[in-house]
C-alpha cells in the first residue's frame, strides 16, 4: 500500500503497519528488484552511438517485439489494443514467443526462431537495448561454440599458461584439444571444428584468459599486481631503497679471447632515483651486496681524467657546509650519498640468504622481500635496465639488444672492452646519471621543471640533514657470506682447505654458544680471496689465514679454486691432498700469469677468476672489481700492484695492497665519457 512518498509492507495475512520506507529508500536498494515482466531500462545512448545508425533502429525494433512478447503493449505505455496472439491472459509466453517468430519471417526477418526471440528476451533483461546490438566478436564466437570444446581450450591454454610453455602451432593444439575430448568424453563424440574455425576460437579463448602474447609477456602480465595502484612514496633520501640484477646487454673481453656478459647488481633510491650498480661475472654473490651498500654509504671519489663539472664542488650540492661534517666529500664526485633505511628485493637467493638478512640487520636495514615473480612490486629498479641500454649500453661495441631477434650477426666480432675498461665507463655513467633530469622528479615550488637525483637530494638534504656513517672493518666482514664451522685441532676446513691462527687458541673442541646451530662457531668468507676467513669469537672478530697461504704466491677467487679441485685426484689423507692442491693451484696460476697456452676450460676459468677482480691484469690495464673487505679497504681500488712470479708474500703481506698517491684508471677511450650537452647545473636553483 502507497501513500505519497511512503509504502506500506504487508503480511501474509492482510495486515498492515509492519514496515514502512520512502519510495526513494526502496527503489535506492540494490536488492529491491520488480517481480513480473521486464523492467523498463533507460538505454545506453553512450554504448549505441559506437555502432552504425541502422543498427540502433533495429535494436530499438527488437525492444518493441519484446515488451509486445512480455506486456502484449509494443510501447511502455501500455496504451492501445492488444492483439489477440499477444494477449498475457489468454496466450502462454511459448505460445507469444512462436506468433512473434512466425510474424518476423512472414515480415522477411531472416533467421528468426523462437529461440532466437527468447535470446533477445534475455539479453534485454540484462543489457537492456544494447544487449539487442549485433556482436560480430569474441561474444558471439563463444556464444556458437560447444560449451564442451570451450571448456578443453581453457583447461589446455591455461595448463601450459601455468607451466610458462608456449602452446606451440594451433595445429598441435587442435590435436590436443581432440585428444583432451576423446579421453574425457568419449571418442568423436564432441566435434573439433574446421581449421579455420578453431584458429579464430583459440584466439577468442587466449584473449579472454589474457594468454596473447610471447611467454615472456604472459609471464609479466600474470605477475602485475591487483589494481588499483598505489604509488611508492619515499620523502627522504634512503627510506626506501630497492636492488635488482640482470645481464648487461654487452659483450666484453673477460681475458684471453674469452667473449661473456657481465651481471649488473643495481641499487635505486626511490626519494631522488640515485643510481648505483656492481659489474661482475657469473651472477651475483653477497659480496655484490655489500659493495652496493658501501657504494651508497660512501663517497666516489674523482678518477684521473674525469671532467672538472662532474665533482660535487662543481654541483649544486652544498658541498662546503658537507665537507665541514665528512672530510671524506672532499675530493668526491656528484653522487649521493645515503644511509639505506628499507631495502626492496626480490627472492633471488643471494638477497633473502640468511647472511644478507643479518648483516642488514646489523646495520639497521630493513630488509623487505616483494612476492615470487613480482616484477612490477619494485618497478623503480626494474625500469632503470632499459634506461641504461638506452643511454650507456647501446653506445657501445658489442651491444646485443635486449632479446636475440635485436642482435646482429657478429657482435662477437666487434672491437670489444675489456671488464677493466667497461667498469671504468660504467663508473663515470653513474655519475652522469645524477646530473640527468629525470621526470619522477617534482619539486612542489617548480611542478613543471624535472629535476636531477643531484637537485633533488640538495632540496631534501635541509629537511632531512646529512649524517656521515663510515663504516668499520667488522661492518665489511658482517656483509660477506658466513657459514658455521667447528674449531678443530688443525683449526677451521671447509672447501678443502684448512685455516689456523693461534687466536683459535682456548675455543678448539669448544660449544660456541649458539645452540641453534650446534655449537658451531659463525665464520665468513670472501668468494674472491680464498687465503683468509673472519671467525666471531668472543672477544669480536678475528682474521685466520689459510695455512698453505705462503705456497701460492698470486691471488684467486673461489672459481679458480673449484677448478683446481675438480682436476687433481686426491691419493692419499686430506692433509697432503690440501697440499697438494695448494701446489696445483700455483701451478695454474703461474702458467696463466705466464701467458702459457691453456684449454679451453682453464681460458674461462682464468677469464672469470680475471674479471672477478683476484688475478692481476696484464701490465698497463686496470683492476677495479676488488671486493671492500679488511684486507681491500673501501670501494675506491683501482687497481692490483704488479707481483713478480717469483716473489712468494708472507702470511702476513697483504698482496692486495694499493698505494694511496698514484691510483691508476683505465678508460678504453682515454676520454670522457659525455652522455648530454646539458651545461653543468649551471642554474643553482638552491641557495
Amino acid at each position: 500500500m502507497t501513500s505519497g512518498a511512503r509504502i506500506w509492507l504487508a503480511g501474509e495475512e492482510g495486515e498492515d503497519g509492519l514496515a514502512v520506507f520512502g519510495l526513494a529508500e526502496l527503489f535506492g536498494d540494490p536488492s529491491f528488484s520488480l517481480v513480473g515482466p521486464a523492467r523498463l531500462r533507460v538505454p545506453q545512448m553512450g554504448l549505441l552511438s559506437t555502432v552504425p545508425e541502422d543498427e540502433q533502429w533495429r535494436a530499438f525494433a527488437v525492444e518493441r517485439h519484446v515488451r509486445e512478447v512480455e506486456t502484449g503493449h509494443p510501447t511502455p505505455d501500455g496504451e492501445g489494443p492488444v492483439r489477440p496472439q499477444y494477449d498475457p491472459d489468454s496466450t502462454t509466453l511459448a505460445q507469444r514467443e512462436q506468433a512473434k517468430a512466425d510474424e518476423l519471417a512472414a515480415l522477411g526477418w531472416v533467421s528468426v526462431s523462437r529461440a532466437t526471440v527468447r535470446r533477445w528476451r534475455a539479453r534485454y533483461r540484462a543489457d537492456g537495448v544494447w544487449g539487442l546490438v549485433k556482436k560480430r566478436g569474441c561474444s558471439a564466437r563463444l556464444a556458437r561454440a560447444d560449451p564442451l570444446l570451450i571448456e578443453a581450450l581453457r583447461t589446455l591454454l591455461a595448463k601450459e599458461a601455468f607451466r610458462s610453455r608456449s602452446r606451440g602451432w594451433k595445429t598441435r593444439m587442435r590435436r590436443e584439444v581432440r585428444w583432451w575430448l576423446d579421453a574425457k568424453h568419449g571418442e568423436r563424440t564432441v566435434k573439433v571444428p574446421p581449421k579455420s574455425t578453431f584458429n579464430k576460437l583459440i584466439d577468442t579463448v587466449e584473449e579472454l584468459l589474457g594468454l596473447q602474447g610471447t611467454v615472456a609477456q604472459r609471464r609479466a602480465r600474470a605477475a602485475r599486481p591487483t589494481p588499483p595502484f598505489k604509488p611508492t612514496l619515499a620523502l627522504r633520501p634512503g627510506e626506501i631503497v630497492m636492488l635488482d640484477s640482470s645481464p648487461m646487454d654487452v659483450l666484453v673481453v673477460l681475458d684471453d679471447g674469452v667473449v661473456g656478459r657481465l651481471e649488473l647488481t643495481t641499487a635505486v633510491d626511490v626519494a631522488m632515483r640515485g643510481l648505483w650498480g656492481v659489474l661482475r661475472p657469473a651472477g651475483s654473490k653477497l659480496t655484490d651486496v655489500a659493495v652496493l651498500l658501501a657504494q651508497m654509504m660512501t663517497p666516489m671519489t674523482m678518477r684521473p681524467g674525469w671532467d672538472a663539472s662532474l665533482s660535487m664542488a662543481a654541483s649544486v650540492v652544498p658541498h662546503e657546509r658537507l665537507t665541514g661534517m665528512d672530510e671524506r666529500l672532499k675530493d668526491a664526485a656528484a653522487r649521493p650519498v645515503i644511509v639505506p633505511e628499507t631495502v626492496v628485493v626480490d627472492q633471488g637467493k643471494v638477497f633473502v640468504s640468511p647472511a644478507t638478512q643479518a648483516a642488514c640487520e646489523s646495520l639497521g636495514i630493513s630488509l623487505q622481500p616483494v612476492p615470487p615473480a613480482n616484477g612490477p612490486a619494485k618497478g623503480h629498479v626494474e625500469r632503470p635496465f632499459g634506461s641504461i641500454n638506452s643511454l650507456f649500453c647501446q653506445w657501445l661495441a658489442g651491444f646485443t639488444g635486449s632479446n636475440v631477434s635485436e642482435r646482429g650477426s657478429k657482435v662477437e666480432k666487434e672491437p670489444l672492452r675489456t671488464v677493466a675498461e667497461m667498469q671504468a665507463l660504467w663508473e663515470e655513467f653513474l655519475v652522469h646519471w645524477h646530473h640527468r633530469p629525470h621526470e619522477g622528479l617534482r619539486h612542489p615550488l617548480m611542478p613543471k621543471k624535472a629535476l636531477t637525483p643531484n637537485q633533488m637530494w640538495a632540496a631534501l638534504l635541509p629537511v632531512t640533514g646529512y649524517v656521515p656513517v663510515p663504516l668499520s672493518t667488522d661492518d665489511f666482514v658482517e656483509l660477506l657470506p658466513v657459514r658455521w664451522q667447528a674449531i678443530t685441532d688443525a683449526g677451521i676446513r671447509f672447501d678443502y682447505r684448512t685455516y689456523d691462527d693461534s687466536c683459535l687458541n682456548g675455543h678448539r673442541g669448544q660449544h660456541s654458544g649458539v645452540a641453534s646451530e650446534k655449537g658451531l662457531w659463525e665464520v665468513h668468507y670472501n668468494p674472491y680471496d680464498p687465503v683468509r676467513i673472519w671467525v666471531r669469537l668472543p672477544e669480536g672478530f678475528r682474521e685466520v689465514a689459510w695455512i698453505h697461504a705462503t705456497s701460492v704466491s698470486l691471488p684467486f677467487t673461489h672459481h679458480v679454486w673449484e677448478h683446481i679441485c675438480k682436476v687433481v685426484e686426491r691419493t692419499g689423507p686430506r692433509e697432503e691432498h690440501e697440499a697438494e692442491l695448494a701446489l696445483a693451484l700455483d701451478r695454474f696460476l703461474r702458467k696463466a700469469a705466464g701467458k702459457e697456452k691453456l684449454s679451453a676450460a682453464e681460458l674461462r676459468v682464468v677469464a672469470k677468476s680475471r674479471a672477478s677482480g683476484a688475478v692481476p691484469a696484464p701490465a698497463g690495464e686496470v683492476n677495479i672489481l676488488d671486493v671492500p673487505t679488511v684486507s681491500f679497504g673501501l670501494a675506491g681500488v683501482y687497481a692490483a700492484p704488479e707481483i713478480d712470479d717469483e716473489t712468494i708474500p708472507d702470511e702476513d703481506d697483504d698482496v692486495f695492497a694499493v698505494p694511496d698517491d698514484e691510483p691508476e684508471t683505465g678508460q678504453g677511450d682515454g676520454g670522457s665519457l659525455v652522455l648530454s650537452d646539458m651545461p653543468a647545473e649551471d642554474d643553482q636553483w638552491l641557495p
